[in-house]
Order: structure tokens, then C-alpha cells, then sequence
């Protein structure tokens, strides 16, 4: 078949084949439900090809995750709602609307301005119904590390928020002291309740030292990865299995694993 020389172009129409009579039965068969899991792996994958650094890899993902876009707003367009030009001219739209100090005469000082505005354009979109809260509109499936920081970051924007830092770290250390009493209770609803309020308040402190709470748990958790290999490895060289070391042993594995990675 003849494709389009635009690259764009090509991909609407390749999808238009995939999900024609005579197309592929397994594109034909998805759903708008069917396709969420994929669009949430791809985005992941195009978050790993950022982390790796390969420019080849990300634009690969990217297109991954453009695909989805794509197949999404052609199942859309058979039904007749809306087409993958409209989702384009949507989005566009919204970009000049929530940019007046580019599009339009507002000014602004820096970046905090431009996210201030931005907000207070997005609260009056969609008619003129009742003021929506300032926390409406954040998904639900989000990671919970990132929606805790997203919720607290748009409550902060309205001034429902600490004035410095040691102010977050007192209130840790109230959470913590509350979570140990809820231990010694043995009330695992209290419990969980309490670690809930510990989490909660460490993406404060995260989001006040401008650090990303889902960041900075994924660095630790790849960092803890690759010192638990190692101590793999290190046993392996001893011709033992982990499971037959003592937990001093362990520790011993773990500091060696840890001189090991700062050489």
C-alpha cells in the first residue's frame, strides 16, 4: 500500500489500516480499557530511557508511547467523537490559553508567577459551575508518593502551607514518635494509619527540599538493588548461598558490598 511521505501522516494512516475489516485482528480487538495498561508500561519505559541517558532509546519510547496516542484517537474516531487532529488542536489550544505572558499581555517575574497563573486558569475552564477545590482533578492512579506531592503542592499554591523547613522536620519527628506509640498498641489499623501520616510527611519535607519524593525512593531502591547483587555475588565467591549465612554474616556482605561500590 501506498503510505503518506510525512511521518505523522504515515502513522495515522498505519493505524487506520491496523484497525480496518481486513487489518490485524489483534488491533481490532482493543478497547479505550484494553489499551490503559499498555500507555502505562510505555510511559515507564520512556522513564527508564531518560534515566539511561541513550538519546536513540528515548526517541524510541517516545514513539512507543505516541502509538498510543495514535490508537487511542482512532478507536475515538470510529466511533465518531473525535479524531487525533482534535486531540492536537485541544491541547494546543490549552497551551496559548495557559500561557497568556507568551500568547498574550499578562506579565510575569519568573516561573512561580507562570504556575500560580496557570492554576488559577485551569480552576475557571469548563464553565461557569461552582468553584472547583484546589485539589480537583489529580488522578487517582496516580503513584502515591507523586499525588501525596501534588496534592500538597497545590494546597501550598493556595497558602495552606509550612513556612520553612525545620517546621516539616518537627512535624516528622512528631509522626514517627506517634508511630512508635502505635507499634507498642499492636493496632494494625492505627498502625497503618500511623506509617501513612510518617510517608505523607516525608514527601513534604521532599517537596520543601525540592526533591522528588518518587525519585529519590527509585534511586534508593536501584542503589539497595545493586549492593544486594553484590552481596550475591560476594557469597557466590565464599561457595555459600545467602540463605545459609548468619545475619551478622549478612551485614559483613552488606558493608563489604557497600566499600565495593565507593571504590
Amino acid at each position: 500500500m501506498n503510505l503518506p511521505e510525512r511521518p505523522i501522516d504515515r502513522l495515522l494512516e498505519i493505524m487506520r489500516r491496523l484497525r480496518a475489516p481486513d487489518g490485524c485482528p489483534w488491533d481490532r480487538e482493543q478497547t479505550l480499557d484494553s489499551l490503559k495498561r499498555y500507555l502505562v508500561e510505555e510511559c515507564y519505559e520512556e522513564l527508564d530511557a531518560v534515566d539511561s541517558g541513550d538519546r536513540a532509546r528515548i526517541r524510541e519510547e517516545l514513539g512507543d508511547v505516541l502509538l498510543q496516542v495514535v490508537f487511542q484517537s482512532q478507536i475515538c474516531a470510529e466511533a465518531g467523537e473525535f479524531t487525533f487532529e482534535d486531540v492536537a488542536a485541544t491541547i494546543a489550544e490549552k497551551l496559548v490559553r495557559r500561557h497568556p505572558h507568551v500568547f498574550g499581555e499578562v506579565k510575569v517575574t519568573g516561573s512561580e508567577d507562570v504556575v500560580r497563573n496557570w492554576e488559577a486558569i485551569k480552576r475557571t475552564e469548563g464553565g461557569p459551575e461552582k468553584p472547583k477545590s484546589a485539589v480537583d482533578g489529580i488522578p487517582k492512579s496516580l503513584p502515591a508518593l507523586q499525588k501525596a506531592d501534588q496534592v500538597q503542592s497545590r494546597a501550598a499554591r493556595v497558602g495552606f502551607d509550612w513556612d520553612e523547613t525545620q517546621q516539616v522536620v518537627a512535624k516528622l519527628d512528631e509522626e514517627i514518635a506517634e508511630l512508635k506509640e502505635a507499634l507498642v498498641s499492636g493496632d494494625a489499623d492505627h498502625v497503618r494509619e500511623e506509617i501513612g501520616d510518617v510517608l505523607f510527611t516525608v514527601v513534604n519535607l521532599t517537596r520543601f527540599v525540592k526533591c522528588s519524593a518518587e525519585e529519590a525512593l527509585h534511586r534508593t531502591t536501584a542503589k539497595f538493588i545493586r549492593r544486594f547483587r553484590e552481596v550475591e555475588r560476594l557469597s557466590q565467591v565464599q561457595g555459600r548461598s545467602l540463605g545459609d549465612c548468619t545475619l551478622a554474616e549478612l551485614d559483613a556482605l552488606w558493608d563489604e558490598a557497600k566499600r565495593s561500590e565507593a571504590r
